[in-house]
């Protein structure tokens, strides 16, 4: 696991909201950063519209 993830740069408001949306879930802002990237990189990749029309179903005689 890695043990140092630094952001540099970041904006003073997207700071802001990252702490009120910590406090608003009980948590540090360290722990809300974590939640956040856990939540985004591991969601299911979305399909592309030639993924999703290459799998439907061929229903002309």
């Amino acid at each position: 696991m890695a043990t140092k993830l630094v952001v540099r740069n970041v904006e003073e408001d997207i700071v802001l909201a990252l702490k009120q949306l910590a406090a608003s879930n009980g948590r540090s802002a360290e722990a809300e950063h974590r939640e956040i990237l856990k939540s985004v990189l591991r969601r299911p990749k979305r399909r592309s519209v030639d993924e999703v029309l290459a799998s439907m179903p061929n229903i002309i005689p």
